[in-house]
């Protein structure tokens, strides 16, 4: 089969010519690119680790975890990474969110004061918040539901409650259908 733009030898070599240059810049651009995004993360608090950073702001919070009704526990360990080094998991990664017991109490820690959200806790977390129905779901700050949802700011003492609905969920389940308690 003859490939267009190849039969003829000058037309040829400026086929291969060409997508040699356009080979060579794709590479330059994605190189470049993948240099300047590691370069701007080494400073977003949420994408490295604090292991060797002095981290002097330090919050605390709690966080009530309900999914569809059911009290849910938050894992001990939350935003430890194992790093890969030489080939094997020779390092931990602490990151800037993370939980140390299944208590619920989330720790924040960074170099400067950062607004942490709930939201991210739950990013590090790797919370299938995609699986969960938002417009069934709340936050609730304090005893007060929250506007924000995940956008809620993490403050200091403060208790969150947490209350997702599952896509999955069916609320026929919850109720028995028998006649109430005379």
């Amino acid at each position: 089969m003859r490939w267009p733009g190849l039969g003829d030898p000058r037309k040829r070599r400026k086929t291969i010519r060409f997508l040699i240059l356009l080979l060579i810049v794709g590479v330059a651009v994605g190189v470049t690119s993948s240099v300047f995004q590691g370069f701007l993360g080494q400073s977003d608090p949420l994408k490295v680790c604090i292991n060797n950073r002095d981290t002097p702001y330090k919050i605390t919070a709690t966080l009530e975890l309900h999914v569809d009704g059911n009290r849910a526990d938050v894992p001990a360990n939350i935003g430890f990474d194992n790093v890969e080094e030489d080939g094997l998991f020779d390092s931990v990664c602490q990151r800037t969110l993370y939980t140390i017991t299944d208590d619920g109490i989330i720790y924040a820690e960074w170099e400067e004061e950062y607004p942490f959200e709930i939201g991210h806790f739950l990013w590090i977390w790797d919370f299938p918040l995609k699986d969960m129905d938002l417009s069934k779901s709340r936050i609730v700050v304090n005893g007060v539901e929250s506007k924000l949802f995940i956008n809620e700011p993490l403050v200091q003492g403060y208790h969150y409650k947490v209350e997702f609905t599952s896509k999955e969920h069916e609320e026929s389940k919850d109720t028995d259908f028998l006649p109430p308690d005379l």
